[in-house]
């Protein structure tokens, strides 16, 4: 059985946009990645510099690259797209070895 996937993705957003109008929007993302098979959880992070730090759980590392090839083609995800600064994003897939709650 393959082991589950873990995406993350780091990135900043672009000027003038705030940390909490940008949350709100991300709840798209959400959404968006509710629909595609394989979505099993996600959380987002901001530190204090600014980085913001998203890690979405999938059931295939096929379900992940199938979601991250479709978002950038959503148009209910304008808005939260628009507002990262696209020359910082940062994005891995590894698989999962431990999860504890």
């Amino acid at each position: 059985m393959p082991k589950h996937v873990i995406e993350t993705v780091t990135f900043k957003l672009n000027p003038g946009f705030s940390r909490d109008d940008f949350a709100k929007s991300a709840t798209a993302i959400t959404d968006f990645a509710k629909s595609r098979p394989g979505f099993i959880a996600r959380r987002l992070s901001c530190g204090d510099d600014g980085l913001w730090i998203e890690h979405i759980e999938w059931a295939t590392m096929k379900d992940a690259k199938d979601a991250a090839a479709a978002i950038a083609s959503v148009p209910a995800l304008g808005p939260c797209m628009q507002a990262i600064d696209v020359a910082t994003v940062s994005m891995h897939h590894t698989e999962l070895e431990i999860a504890e709650n």
